[in-house]
């Protein structure tokens, strides 16, 4: 659906369905982050548990038992042995919650701290150790519970526009603060 509505002119949009695999995920992110060098990357999952769209504000590096689409598990049931416990995306979820929620869509976003240790959250962790916090993961619910392909695509268009608006004005801060 995000496909079809675009973000605009001056962004290019890349999107790849992710296999449900930690080994595929532990070779693809990294392999797209060199491929496109994105200024961003938004992963999107489907949630069973969620009722509105909700921003992800951090991945987990340790805690991976369950089993995936191959039957697999990490042995270390972690993301990259000796990386941090926990990797926060340098996009500022609260405000970009805060303005997708004024837009007035029929879409409810909400804020989490915790993706679940499964795929979702072990793609996100990779994400964010491959781009040194430059990614963002959004869960959604299943479609017609209770949105539509249609309300869920203008939703993801409104909250990536709005990563990218935040993160072009955070950039200033971030380069003023490395050069001290």
């Amino acid at each position: 659906e995000l496909e079809k509505l675009g973000l605009g002119d001056d962004v290019d949009l890349h999107v790849y369905e992710v296999p449900v695999e930690y080994q595929t995920v532990q070779r693809l992110i990294p392999a797209l982050w060199k491929k496109h060098s994105p200024q961003l990357v938004v992963h999107v999952g489907v949630s069973g548990m969620a009722t509105t769209v909700t921003l992800e504000k951090c991945g987990h590096n340790v805690g991976y038992k369950g089993l995936d689409n191959c039957r697999f598990c990490p042995g270390s049931q972690c993301c990259v042995e000796g990386g941090p416990e926990c990797i926060d995306s340098i996009i500022d979820m609260e405000a970009v919650c805060r303005r997708v929620s004024a837009l007035g869509l029929d879409v409810t976003v909400t804020i989490s701290k915790d993706a679940g240790r499964y795929l979702c959250d072990f793609t996100y962790y990779t994400s964010l150790y491959q781009s040194r916090g430059r990614s963002a993961f959004i869960h959604v619910p299943p479609l017609g519970k209770p949105y539509s392909a249609e309300q869920l695509g203008r939703a993801l268009q409104a909250i990536i526009e709005e990563m990218l608006d935040v993160l072009e004005h955070s950039e200033d801060k971030i380069n003023c603060q490395h050069e001290h």
